[in-house]
């Protein structure tokens, strides 16, 4: 069976894309959840002046990324951690504190979208990458220091 996806399915294909599944697959998961739609005549032409409407909100939404990016890059986040002998942290900086850091400077994030290769576990500055968008990628400065 043919059809529509209403949304982006890692293993099938992106929003729009017109694809073939197992009939099963689409009668049982992928139309009941609207995740897709068949791909029948009278679908795809409302599909194709859907289209522009999807591409628009694409266009604005990269459009936030960029400028949230560069909110973002100018920016230093410093982030109060407790600490015990030789400056060693007591537990690590994990992605929720600063995902919290950025919050009171106004740059709200979902914690899944920043990417740190290993736990910070120690004082300092270090760069944190976060994927905002597809292909729109950010570097916040985050500086940990001692709670008082």
């Amino acid at each position: 069976m043919q059809v529509i996806l209403m949304e982006d399915i890692k293993a099938l294909g992106k929003e729009g894309q017109i694809i073939k599944v197992a009939d099963g697959y689409a009668r049982n998961f992928l139309l009941p959840q609207s995740k897709a739609l068949e791909a029948t005549p009278k679908n795809i032409t409302l599909w194709e002046k859907k289209k522009a409407e999807i591409r628009a909100r694409l266009e604005r939404e990269k459009a936030k990324a960029v400028e949230l990016s560069k909110k973002i890059e100018s920016g230093l986040c410093t982030v109060k951690h407790k600490v015990g002998k030789n400056d060693k942290l007591y537990g690590s900086v994990t992605t929720s504190d600063i995902a919290d850091c950025l919050a009171t400077q106004g740059i709200n994030i979902d914690r899944k979208k920043i990417q740190l290769a290993e736990p910070i576990k120690s004082l300092g500055e270090f760069s944190v990458s976060i994927k905002l968008y597809p292909g729109i990628m950010a570097t916040a400065r985050v500086q940990i220091v001692k709670d008082e």
